[in-house]
């Protein structure tokens, strides 16, 4: 099992890295001629102001008393130059920003590995091209930064004073400055200046995803070049921004990637028409780089180019646009020009994506190979699977053998000629030994195949829809979190297809009842909640009441009592009381900007670090084990909540508390003994194998149930695929210094909290049930790349940040579900099966 863990480490490992090579390698093109207009341009200089943070909308919209934040900015609008809205697709992050803006293009899809700190290839910028460049602000950005804006936006949110009038002042900031500058160069009329932001901010104070609030920045240029604002009686935009603004009257112009913003320019019609012949040309260079560059490496009888733009057609409409422009006819060279900058781009698109279909098939048969084996290993493994067939092992074929050396050096000459990087190799030759695995067992498929024939062709497809629906629903929840909803309602109805609604009623009931509360935490909002603190005091009064409940039932249950199970059942409790306090007292405190309190702090921390002791210390019997890790985790994820999630973890435990019970009573349906009640069962460090029962289609449903669960602990009170699904306000009890580090731990630890619990009610299912952990890995695996084969073909390598980020996420949550479960299931191990004592001390009752 170990060799096979670390086999399956090294797959999944090329899997992952598989979407590096196919969707997100570099796009840029080097070693083309540089293209220049042959006119003088109108400005000597250029001064590019950048404001960190800025929103479009709260620059330009107008205060409550009807006047503007940043009224500079407002009268260049109206009396100077023009402006706009540019529409970044790029990770909303100061440094892609900045890349696009100096650059002209977005950030390289394949720096998302260096989490878009820095570009993993050599490029082109505006400073570059300069004579003499001067940049002040951020040392990684190195260009003009009004800082302070997006400071304030993260710690006071965008809607606050503070960051509002922060805009004021940059707007004085601004002025100052461009009255030094034309002041400096003796109002000689040269200088062009450029206002614009890197990226926005969401409503709740984070940025980096695609939310339009996030990619919507102002653009505002005036100065030598640049038109004067024009009056118009209306315009035509998808959005009501121009009403909202005021600016209905005053030409609005978005700015678009790659394309020249002629209107922009005030100049004569043969600069514009010129300045574009040299952006079409330039492109078209690109282009033809991209072009010779995948010739040379593909077999002349297999290449195929891009068909929309023959070389006939380029030298046409090259000739065609220089043409326009000696009769004059600007308006149709510019036409033209956008046509082959279009045809040029798509160009540009296909050959850099012209190994995907290839690499993508391969990695395919991968997947399918892998998938088949592990099914393979779970029907070898339980001998009631092919009981009644022959199980005669014949030893594989040297044909089978052959064939497999033959194919491998076949792909690797193959790839040799082509010149492919060794990457290729490993994508291309790692089916062949998979599927070799995979055929070997010839004979055991030849007899899984033989048992479904005699199963009643009705059931079959039918029990195979259902799987193939739960798959669906599973992934389609990564999407649209209200499939969690309706996975959660089907859940629901569990209890009348079988027959445990007429032999437990009470555990039916309980079950329809928790699921039905449980489907309601995907519907609620993900983001930009506001704090609700009562919610939060509401989900620990009933931990509170609960534990009361449970605590007068263990005391009637049992004959005695001990001291320190009682000591330590109270002390629990008043480390919920502790929680609800110090999270109450701060949320006060922060409310009046008089910060954390210390004391609050050291309490946050201890109570944070006595959750993981105290469950250790609990008896080992499986439901005050259970209810004692609750109570731990619940008080530490009270102190992480700000609102309705708080009560989350509650639900979802008593939930599994019911799972728990009906998974053993479904099992006594079937007829298989289960020695002991729930409520006398114990964890052991040390599992009977003996104990182990022969593996059932309803454990692949079993299995299932886990892989569900596990998705609704990621997704069922936010998303966290993205990164502004996380609000920094969770963190405020423990510290409220930004510190990324520790921020994202203990926002770790809140994600991981509820798949503790699914860990730890799971380790409880499989000792009622007799349920082998290596059966439930082996069918979890399987579940989860198929899964994770429908996100390979979802991952995006265009878009925002948000679409680009989003589908990565979901390719790695899937890929990494078995390793993950690994690590849980050990911890859950560990929270159930260890039992600590008293110092030694000799035991006392309480009777």
């Amino acid at each position: 099992m170990l060799l096979f863990f670390i086999l399956g480490l090294f797959v999944h490992f090329v899997f992952f890295g598989s979407i590096f090579d196919i969707y997100f390698t570099s796009p840029l093109v080097h070693g083309m001629t540089p293209q220049f207009t042959p006119l003088p341009p109108p400005a000597k200089r250029l001064v590019l102001f950048v404001a960190d943070g800025l929103r479009a909308d709260t620059l330009y919209e107008l205060d409550e008393n009807g006047n503007s934040r940043a009224p500079f900015i407002r009268n260049i609008i109206m009396h100077e130059g023009s402006w706009g809205l540019s529409h970044t697709r790029v990770p909303t992050e100061s440094r892609p920003g900045h890349v696009a803006l100096i650059a002209g293009f977005y950030e390289d899809v394949s720096a998302v590995a260096k989490g878009w700190k820095e570009n993993p290839v050599e490029f082109d910028s505006l400073i570059n091209e300069s004579k003499y460049t001067w940049s002040w602000g951020s040392p990684d950005i190195l260009t003009m930064f009004a800082k302070g804006i997006d400071t304030n936006g993260h710690a006071h949110r965008p809607s606050s004073r503070e960051y509002k009038d922060n805009i004021k002042l940059v707007d004085a900031g601004i002025k100052e400055m461009v009255s030094i500058l034309e002041h400096f160069y003796g109002n000689d009329g040269k200088t062009a200046f450029i206002f614009t932001s890197d990226h926005g901010m969401t409503d709740w104070g984070s940025h980096g995803a695609g939310h339009p609030s996030e990619t919507l920045t102002p653009f505002v240029t005036w100065g030598a070049g640049i038109k004067y604002p024009q009056k118009v009686s209306a315009q035509k935009f998808d959005d009501a921004f121009l009403k909202e603004w005021r600016l209905e009257s005053w030409k609005r112009q978005d700015i678009h990637q790659g394309i020249l913003p002629v209107d922009y320019l005030n100049n004569t019609d043969l600069f514009k028409a010129e300045s574009m012949f040299t952006n079409a040309i330039q492109i078209l260079e690109q282009f033809k780089v991209k072009m010779t560059q995948k010739k040379e490496v593909t077999l002349p009888f297999l290449f195929i180019p891009f068909k929309l733009l023959p070389e006939s057609k380029q030298l046409n409409i090259v000739r065609k646009a220089r043409s326009y422009i000696k009769q004059r006819k600007y308006d149709e060279a510019v036409s033209l020009c956008k046509e082959l900058i279009h045809l040029a781009l798509k160009g540009l698109s296909y050959y850099h994506t012209y190994d995907r279909f290839f690499l993508a098939i391969n990695v395919v048969l991968g997947f399918l190979g892998w998938t088949s084996y592990a099914s393979l290993l779970i029907i070898k493994s339980h001998f009631n699977l092919t009981r009644g067939v022959n199980k005669e092992v014949k030893k594989p074929s040297h044909l089978l053998s052959c064939s497999c050396i033959a194919i491998g050096v076949f792909v690797a000459f193959f790839l040799l000629l082509q010149g492919c990087p060794w990457t290729y190799y490993i994508y291309c030759l790692l089916p062949v030994p998979i599927w070799y695995a995979v055929l070997r067992e010839f004979q055991v498929i030849q007899d899984f195949v033989t048992l479904l024939l005699t199963v009643p062709p009705s059931y079959f497809v039918g029990y195979l829809l259902v799987f193939i629906l739960g798959i669906e629903i599973l992934v389609l929840s990564f999407f649209y979190r209200h499939m969690l909803t309706a996975g959660l309602l089907a859940f629901a109805g569990w209890p009348f297809i079988t027959q445990l609604w007429t032999r437990a009623k009470s555990i039916s009931l309980s079950w329809i009842f928790f699921s039905l509360l449980l489907a309601v935490f995907p519907l609620m909002p993900v983001v930009g909640r506001k704090p609700d603190i009562f919610l939060v005091m509401g989900a620990g009064l009933l931990v509170l009441l609960l534990s009361l409940c449970v605590l007068t039932s263990l005391i009637k249950r049992k004959d005695s009592f001990i001291n320190e199970e009682l000591l330590l059942h109270l002390f629990q409790m008043l480390s919920i009381v502790l929680s609800m306090c110090v999270t109450y007292s701060t949320h006060s405190s922060l409310r009046k900007k008089q910060g954390l309190p210390l004391l609050n702090q050291i309490i946050s921390w201890l109570i944070l670090a006595f959750s993981l002791v105290l469950p250790l210390l609990s008896p080992t019997s499986l439901f005050e084990r259970l209810f004692s890790i609750l109570l731990s985790l619940m008080s530490t994820y009270i102190l992480l909540s700000t609102g309705y999630e708080a009560l989350f973890p509650l639900v979802l435990s008593c939930l599994m508390f019911v799972w728990i019970q009906a998974e053993q009573e479904t099992l006594q349906q079937r007829g298989i003994s289960c020695k002991q009640k729930v409520t006398s069962v114990r964890f052991t460090c040390s599992t009977d194998i003996t104990q182990f029962r022969q593996l059932y289609l309803d454990d692949v449903r079993r299995a299932f149930f886990l892989v569900f669960f596990l998705v609704t602990a990621f997704f069922g009170t936010g998303n966290i695929a993205s990164v502004n699904s996380f609000d920094l306000a969770s963190v405020y009890c423990f510290l409220t210094v930004f510190s990324p580090f520790m921020m994202g731990a203990l926002m770790m630890w809140k994600i991981l909290i509820p798949f503790v619990l699914v860990m730890c009610a799971f380790e409880a299912v499989q000792l009622t049930t007799q349920l082998s952990s290596k059966s439930l890995f082996l069918m979890v695996l399987v579940i989860s790349d198929i899964m994770a084969l429908h996100f390979f073909f979802l991952v995006k390598d265009y878009g925002s940040w948000l679409d680009i980020g989003t589908s990565i996420s979901h390719y790695v949550i899937v890929m990494s579900m078995t390793i993950v479960l690994v690590f849980l299931n050990g911890l859950a191990h560990l929270l159930t099966t260890k039992k600590l004592r008293f110092c030694g001390k000799p035991k006392s009752h309480l009777i």
